[in-house]
């Protein structure tokens, strides 16, 4: 097939395999962040990630086209150390735009990225995943597509994801091809690439570009990169070369460390932002010297430690205010922001986990994040992805769309006509302004158990939540249909991977 008939046919498939959206594609806050350092602090904060990055650099190892940017580029480099100046990666990253829209093959389903605007993404990266049935085991391209079908049937969600959990089942060299196909086939929503070698994003990019044209991808977002710094002060070739192989075609790079704070980074909640500024502003800049102006998203993932185990912690609150700040500074960029998400170490879908989950998700909503990876599914410390928490996580996700709306002052919202018709000592229940509203009043959870205890006991069969959940996602997948695809579209992707994976002998390393 050639370009020109690819483009034609992806453009095809954007406006013949529209579905109806299942709910609003993004939300618009209307509430406000939640600010909680001083501008003298968040300067010291800033003037140390200037020290880190003039004194003690970053290391970019493996990577030589990444270096001679850096040269080029005026910075101080050493071997494969490089150290800057300090404002000088400010100014690179002031070309990357505040705001962007991600497109969807469903135009319905596009979102924009930066703002005020909230993207709900689900969780990624866990190799195991667990339900009430089977318990936990490894994932696999099953496991992958039922997820995917779990986050397009949501009404709360707003993106298809990445590697929503490793299918194990494929050789490691090739899965990325069935990953990228399966959220194109199963979902009509923007969804992620692969990082994990640079020939990986190269297709996962090349996918894309048979999905929406060659030179529509050229000129918009169809697709992200999530890339991870390798704390402390190391880009690794893997991620700097995916990084600039998602610049280059004027796609998505999300930028972020993950610091273990005692491991990774300080114990301390200042000074592991300090780094995480650092690394994340760096990896920010070399998007735009591979590409003025692609876009990029300023991510953060701080997490804590046992210091008694070494154990990682996820769900505490150290983190969840330290993304307050990470907030602050990220808006002092003027770039789009990925942080926080709903964490536990919990190993079941149980108090615990929905503990941990709420406190680090508050974080998110109310430090500004505009893109929240991890929205849902996420246990095990990011080891395993819960059906039953997928669901239930979901269901936060529509209570938080509420959340977001904030509160609506008007003449039907102060309902002084209600008080005039009911008057003092009455109720409300049967009023003119109860009736006209009681359908869109309050969030109505799919999940929760709000009967009288008898009634719980008696007709509901005493269940818990996790014990719904898992009917639920079973009923959801029974019901699934995949939104439509362009023919011509699906056999071109299906002609793509089948050669891609005919070039390579299967890699299980």
């Amino acid at each position: 097939m050639t370009e020109d008939k690819a483009g034609r046919r992806g453009r095809s498939a954007r406006r013949d395999g529209a579905a109806k959206p299942h709910g609003v594609p993004y939300i618009v806050r209307n509430i406000p962040t939640y600010d909680i350092l001083s501008e003298e602090n968040l300067q010291k904060i800033e003037r140390t990630a200037d020290r880190i990055l003039a004194e003690v650099g970053i290391e970019f190892r493996d990577d030589p086209f990444a270096v001679d940017h850096w040269k080029r580029a005026g910075a101080k480099v050493d071997g494969v150390l490089v150290r800057f100046e300090p404002g000088m990666l400010r100014e690179i990253v002031s070309s990357a735009p505040s705001v962007f829209t991600q497109y969807a093959r469903n135009p319905a389903n596009s979102v924009q990225i930066g703002g005020d605007n909230v993207v709900f993404s689900p969780a990624y990266g866990s190799p195991f995943v667990m339900d009430l049935d089977k318990g936990r085991r490894y994932g696999t391209i099953e496991d992958f597509r039922n997820f995917i079908k779990l986050a397009q049937t949501s009404p709360w969600l707003h993106h298809s994801g990445g590697t929503i959990c490793e299918p194990v089942d494929v050789p490691v060299n090739k899965r990325h091809l069935d990953m990228v196909y399966s959220h194109i086939k199963y979902s009509d929503r923007a969804f992620m690439g692969s990082v994990t070698a640079e020939e990986r994003a190269e297709d996962s990019v090349e996918m894309a570009r048979i999905l929406f044209g060659a030179e529509f991808v050229d000129q918009n977002c169809v697709i992200l990169g999530n890339v991870n710094v390798n704390s402390p002060l190391v880009w690794d070739g893997t991620m700097t070369t995916s990084l600039r192989a998602y610049a280059r075609a004027n796609q998505a790079a999300v930028i972020v460390p993950f610091i273990l704070g005692g491991a990774m980074g300080p114990v301390t909640n200042a000074g592991a932002i300090a780094q995480s500024y650092a690394e994340t502003l760096a990896g920010c800049a070399l998007t735009q010297l591979e590409r003025k102006g692609a876009p990029v998203i300023f991510g953060n993932f701080l997490s804590s430690m046992s210091l008694r185990s070494g154990s990682p912690t996820f769900g505490t609150p150290e983190p969840a205010i330290g993304s307050m700040v990470v907030g602050q500074l990220a808006r002092r960029l003027k770039l789009p922001l990925r942080c926080a998400g709903n964490f536990s170490n919990s190993k079941l879908p149980d108090g615990q986990a929905m503990q941990e989950g709420l406190m680090s998700m508050l974080s998110a909503i109310h430090c500004g994040a505009n893109f929240i990876l991890h929205s849902a599914g996420f246990l095990d410390g990011l080891l395993s992805m819960s059906y039953e928490k997928f669901v239930m996580d979901t269901d936060l996700c529509g209570a938080l769309h509420s959340y977001f709306a904030g509160v609506a002052v008007d003449d039907n919202t102060l309902a002084f006509d209600a008080f005039e018709e009911v008057g003092p000592g009455s109720h409300f229940l049967g009023s003119a302004h109860t009736m006209r509203n009681y359908q869109t009043a309050f969030w109505d959870s799919t999940l929760s158990d709000n009967e009288p205890f008898e009634k719980w006991s008696e007709e509901g069969g005493s269940t818990d939540i996790a014990t719904r959940a898992n009917r639920q996602w079973k009923k959801t997948l029974e019901e699934f249909e995949a939104p439509p695809l362009d023919v011509a579209v699906d056999e071109a992707l299906c002609d793509f991977v089948a050669r891609r994976k005919a070039s390579m002998a299967d890699g299980w390393y």
